[in-house]
């Protein structure tokens, strides 16, 4: 089966202004182009065409999400708020934790991105395709019911697990989020939903601020719903792989989802800005293998990918490559330049590496079972 590719360039127009840094102090801070700019999108995008990798895609039909469809997982008070900044020439729309910011017309924007992530939905349930990939920005993971944070505005993911839920009558859905920060947003949003189950693999407290820890495990309506893998600073490929290993997809075959999403980051890349981990495009290569597995042994290979993070413009096309060669089953044969760079293949885990997986790993009682 094909691989499905929800690309809409208008979602690239999306403007961060030029303004990046706490809104406190804004007077001294020189305008400097936001880490959440086109420019990695974009690149990614250019090489999946230059490779020949585009062409054997499915490229899926991109409309905007509804009202409705946003309203699954946002309040009324946020969509008129992100309305309202919109019409009246954009601005910052983050009410904590720096700035997330929408252009004019931006609501516009953001509901596209929302939108592709509903179509991949689509076309998966459809059988149209196996899986598939929303390249979309702005990202989503860290928008929770009430408000848009770190450079995310709706969560598109969320949107597209709540559409399945109800458009499809599935039962079970679950995320696993790689990105290099909590996924905040949708645990909050699923927090008391047993139906979701929210996986988040992260570095260790980098953001949000005290977010993300292994003490957050869904509400009381939803015990054992949430569960975080906090990382510490610097883990690599083998500690991500033993993550999957001995936490990950043992949760998963104890919830037996219907269908799996990954808010897709590529910000734990070794080369980052924004993160301090150690991933590579094989890393990404190798997550995606086990995920796609796990997928087709659970859910009939039911699963959807929305992109997130990923700030560095030279290798984040190089990790998104290895994803989408490995969802389709396709090599383009084209070698990462930066592949073989880093302290990336150490295979003995360091000691609070191991402490930090068996506290994960100890949690796995908490999930419930399907």
């Amino acid at each position: 089966m094909p691989t499905g590719l929800a690309w809409e360039e208008k979602t690239m127009w999306h403007d961060t202004g030029l303004y990046f840094g706490p809104k406190d102090v804004s007077y001294w801070i020189e305008p400097i182009v936001s880490p959440e700019n086109v420019d990695c999108k974009r690149r990614i995008k250019n090489l999946l065409d230059a490779a020949g990798l585009t062409e054997q895609l499915i490229s899926l039909k991109v409309e905007p999400a509804s009202d409705t469809d946003l309203l699954a997982v946002h309040s009324k008070n946020h969509l008129q708020y992100i309305k309202d900044t919109s019409s009246s020439g954009g601005g910052n729309v983050a009410k904590q934790f720096g700035t997330t910011r929408v252009g004019e017309n931006g609501f516009e924007i953001a509901a596209l991105a929302a939108g592709a992530a509903i179509s991949c939905v689509k076309a998966v349930m459809s059988g149209a395709v196996n899986n598939a990939y929303a390249l979309i920005r702005p990202p989503g993971h860290h928008a929770d019911a009430e408000q848009s944070m770190g450079f995310c505005v709706f969560n598109n993911a969320a949107i597209a697990a709540s559409f399945a839920l109800k458009d499809h009558e599935l039962e079970r859905v679950a995320f696993v989020d790689w990105d290099v920060h909590h996924g905040n947003g949708t645990q909050s949003i699923f927090w008391n939903d047993d139906r979701v189950l929210t996986i988040s693999i992260h570095q260790d407290n980098c953001f949000p601020p005290d977010s993300g820890s292994l003490s957050e495990v869904g509400g009381k309506k939803a015990l054992g719903s949430c569960l975080n893998i906090p990382l510490p600073p610097g883990s690599n490929e083998s500690v991500y792989l033993t993550a999957f290993e001995r936490v990950i997809l043992p949760a998963l075959r104890k919830f037996k989802p219907d269908f799996i999403f990954v808010p897709c980051g590529f910000d734990a890349g070794f080369h980052d800005p924004l993160g301090r981990m150690m991933l590579r495009s094989e890393s990404f290569r190798k997550l995606t293998k086990m995920i796609k597995e796990i997928a087709e042994e659970l859910c009939e290979g039911r699963l959807v990918m929305t992109h997130e993070g990923g700030y560095s413009p030279h290798s984040v096309p190089f990790h998104a490559l290895a994803v989408f060669e490995e969802l389709s089953g396709i090599d383009t044969n084209i070698i990462d330049p930066y592949g073989n760079t880093g302290n990336c293949e150490v295979s003995k885990l360091l000691r609070h590496e191991e402490d930090a997986i068996s506290a994960a790993e100890n949690l796995l009682s908490y999930v419930t079972e399907g």
